[in-house]
């Protein structure tokens, strides 16, 4: 054998790339059907393993979506972290600077980790019958650690005085809600480039006249 057939790596050549495999290929399967239709058999099939190699894995199939979920929601949160510290680090014009940010937290990131956000609308759609503790886990690791990343910036801006602010967490949920262009009772719905433009401006206009200083209204 050869030195570079000895390094070549071999496929699921070892726990780490088996977990992986499951991982990836069980948010493919939580996205596509949800929690309570999707099966260990289909996971496994798109995984590439066997059932019992989730089972020892992941004990069951509630804990295999907590594991998923959870690490879904780490690298989404990650990808929309830097996207506020790129954007809101240093501020030059206010209002452009948080288009351009809800601009790139609803655009191109959305699109690269879409499986994530499929899953999202899964949760959203069956809360009731997926465990509580996967669903607290998504919110610590996702939502909750971007809304106080978004805070802090949120704050750090209000010190320099370029905003009010009494409560940056609750600014900060209230500039999440006004920049995403989903539409509620069609929320998988693809929206242009141009209408996110468009819907973002107008969003980010109506956060600064509740929290412009009152000189610069």
């Amino acid at each position: 054998m050869t030195r570079s057939e000895t390094a070549r790596p071999r496929p699921y050549g070892g726990l780490a790339d088996k977990r992986r495999s499951i991982l990836t290929g069980a948010l493919t399967v939580f996205a596509r059907d949800g929690y309570s239709r999707a099966s260990i058999d289909a996971i496994a099939a798109q995984a590439g393993v066997s059932t019992r190699t989730i089972y020892n894995h992941f004990g069951d199939k509630a804990g295999l979506f907590q594991a998923v979920i959870q690490e879904s929601a780490s690298r989404a949160a990650e990808a929309q972290i830097a996207i506020i510290d790129r954007h809101l680090g240093k501020i030059v014009d206010l209002e452009a600077d948080l288009v351009e940010f809800g601009e790139a937290l609803t655009g191109p990131m959305s699109a690269e980790h879409a499986e994530h956000f499929s899953l999202v609308r899964q949760v959203n759609a069956e809360a009731g019958h997926i465990p509580q503790a996967a669903v607290d886990a998504w919110q610590e690791t996702g939502p909750l650690r971007v809304r106080r990343a978004l805070a802090a910036r949120l704050r750090e801006i209000a010190a320099r005085g370029l905003l009010r602010i009494d409560d940056a967490d609750i600014a900060a949920r209230h500039l999440m809600l006004l920049i995403s262009p989903a539409e509620p009772s069609y929320p998988g719905a693809p929206v242009s480039p141009e209408e996110i433009t468009r819907l973002v401006t107008a969003g980010v206009r109506a956060f600064l006249h509740g929290h412009l200083p009152r000189r610069d209204r």
